[in-house]
């Protein structure tokens, strides 16, 4: 399977003082010196560096900041290796609709008994960096500012998750969401505006007809579902009661959505399961189909949620890989949540010490031809953080996130769908109560790791609320 990782990109916009071009020639190239030989070997692990000359004139900047959107940048770093006026570059900031990140940096560590004029003139950069954030500011204009010294790995921890966030969330912007069927009806917590989801999020969404599927999954080549049924029996551990006829039709699904994906150039999907039901030809529903999509970087959202799917493309643009799941039921005793789903979670994440089951399901969930299979995901136990996206009052976008670990918990025998136990940082109680308070719906995303200043980041961007429980 494939895997949908990008590298954010990011434009430098380096400024220096045109005075200094005469009463100090050398300083220019010296500070670009410092910039190619420690900056930006620093940054090349956590981005694609768009970096050719500092600017010093109105023209310069306004150039300079053209070029890096033609290019695809995701974001403009902004460094004053020098102090430079911030007249000359709010014009170009105020314009562009790159996400701005201020990094106050110097090449001197220390001021000490051995500190002259020659390190004083090469390491004044940081009242420059207040002159433009004072003027960016009164402007209106958004941007982030971290101060740091290039060598402090922290310092770069932000600057990583500014760019990720930058990046993802420009894709979303780009983002088109696919959805078969219609929404689950009664289920309001993801009720849509898709008029202001696009004017706001930046997502399309587009109808996926049942009828294209069907059509598709029955004129798969049987070369074709062969060889996907093969790589079933390799990759997971198939259940011996699994009938090879629902292999096949397993099959047939899965390449009928993957061609629906690919042709329509979609970042994530969405179905409601009783829709295939409607339709008597339905050979089954694309439980593993959409658990091998997320792995490899397509959102999905349960129910006919776009919401979910956009919530979980972002969070995987973010933290890849990222899962779409559901709080099922509380463990009172052992302080954690069962999570859960029909059949939808991503394989990627499932847990390394053992095959995962593909199980058929022992009573459909709609009408279809053939059984129901579906990957008993259980995810690889450690740290993560959970992401709800969701509409708050007023129709402002809202995150709610939350650090959690997932358990090591095993794998039930009785279960033909994805299962696994996540348990918060604080009382389970309290969690549930704040969550469901923060407006937190049914539907949500989980990633490894602690992705929560990316998520911060990626909410200011969005100018939605955060909310952290």
């Amino acid at each position: 399977m494939r895997r949908n990782v990008m590298k954010p990109k990011v434009g430098i916009l380096a400024l220096t003082l045109e005075l200094y071009e005469t009463l100090a020639p050398g300083l220019r190239q010296d500070r670009v010196r410092w910039v190619r030989r420690d900056l930006l070997p620093a940054l090349t692990p956590v981005a694609e560096v768009l970096f050719d000359k500092p600017c010093f004139r109105r023209e310069e900047v306004e150039g300079c900041v053209a070029r890096m959107e033609a290019q695809g940048a995701d974001a403009l770093l902004v460094l004053l290796l020098t102090y430079s006026p911030s007249l000359i570059a709010l014009p170009a900031l105020q314009r562009t609709r790159l996400p701005i990140l201020i990094w106050n940096t110097q090449q001197l560590w220390a001021v000490d008994e051995k500190f002259g004029a020659p390190e004083m003139i090469a390491n004044h950069g940081v009242h420059g960096t207040q002159d433009l954030a004072n003027v960016l500011l009164r402007s209106g204009v958004k941007f982030e500012y971290t101060t740091s010294h290039s060598s402090d790995p922290a310092a770069l921890e932000v600057i990583r998750d500014f760019l990720s966030a930058s990046a993802a969330v420009n894709r979303l912007r780009r983002s088109r969401i696919g959805m078969l069927g219609y929404p689950f009806p009664g289920m309001g917590d993801f009720g849509l505006d898709t008029t202001h989801m696009t004017a706001t999020l930046g997502c399309e969404w587009t109808q996926l007809p049942i009828e294209e599927y069907l059509l598709r999954a029955e004129k798969a080549s049987a070369r074709d579902v062969t060889a996907l049924v093969g790589e079933y029996r390799r990759a997971y551990a198939v259940a011996p009661n699994v009938k090879k006829t629902d292999l096949d039709a397993t099959a047939r699904v899965e390449l009928a959505l993957r061609g629906m994906v690919e042709e329509r150039k979609l970042s994530a999907l969405t179905y409601q399961f009783t829709a295939f039901g409607e339709d008597e030809r339905t050979p089954t529903v694309p439980f593993v189909a959409a658990s091998r999509l997320m792995a490899e970087g397509i959102g999905f959202g349960g129910e006919g949620d776009q919401i979910a799917a956009a919530g979980t493309s972002l969070l995987n643009w973010l933290a890849p890989p990222a899962t779409f799941s559901e709080i099922f039921t509380i463990d009172f005793a052992g302080n954690a949540l069962f999570m859960s789903h029909m059949g939808e979670a991503n394989v990627a994440m499932a847990r390394k010490d053992c095959p995962t089951p593909l199980r058929a399901r022992g009573s459909a969930i709609t009408r279809t031809r053939r059984g129901q299979l579906a990957l008993a995901v259980s995810l690889e136990p450690g740290p993560a953080t959970l992401f709800a996206l969701t509409s708050g009052p007023a129709g402002k976008w809202r995150f709610v996130v939350s650090p959690m670990t997932i358990l090591d918990y095993p794998i039930l025998d009785e279960f033909p769908c994805p299962h696994f136990k996540i348990a918060p940082a604080g009382d389970v109680r309290d969690f549930l109560t704040a969550y469901a308070k923060a407006g937190g719906p049914h539907h949500n995303a989980l990633c490894f790791g602690d992705a929560r200043g990316r998520l911060r980041q990626a909410a200011r961007l969005l100018d939605a609320d955060y909310f952290e429980v």
